[in-house]
């Protein structure tokens, strides 16, 4: 089973938008990406936010075009400075979730589950994109399998 790890939309500036919602341009980046997906038939049983507006949006956007069994729902620990070793431990291999969040909190956790450490960057997310990630063996550490960004410069 594969983890997906999406980092949120490009957002407004927190002077138009105190809450930091999606601008226009990112809500159009996320549903490109997340029609490519859906294209690629990527299964998620469910989708996992922050609570920040912009990250639930993301959520929202990737919602309606996969279709997740499990729903779209809050999950604490993935706000920008969360622990990722806790989330880390705390992920259900067994299911295809997809977790919409922030920085640096996102690249902590691909660190994490593919090298043991938050201290090394072996991803650089983009707003709106997608990391899969999965495992051979339940014993063995994470692999990146592939990734979809919006932009590719």
């Amino acid at each position: 089973m594969s983890i997906y790890l999406v980092q949120h939309g490009l957002c407004l500036p927190k002077d138009i938008d105190p809450s930091r919602g999606l601008s226009d341009e990112g809500m159009k980046k996320v549903g490109m990406i997340a029609e490519v997906a859906a294209g690629y038939k990527v299964q998620a049983d469910s989708i996992m936010h922050s609570g920040k507006k912009r990250a639930k949006q993301t959520a929202e956007i990737f919602a309606a075009a996969l279709k997740p069994s499990g729903g779209v729902f809050v999950r604490k620990g993935l706000a920008p400075m969360d622990d990722a070793g806790k989330v880390a431990m705390e992920l259900d291999p067994a299911s295809n979730m997809m977790l919409v969040g922030h920085l640096p909190f996102m690249e902590r956790l691909v660190s994490q589950l593919t090298t043991g450490s938050t201290e090394h960057r072996p991803f650089k997310f983009q707003n709106g994109g997608i990391v899969c990630l999965d495992r051979d063996d339940p014993k063995e550490k994470w692999y990146v399998k592939w990734a979809l960004m919006p932009d590719i410069s």
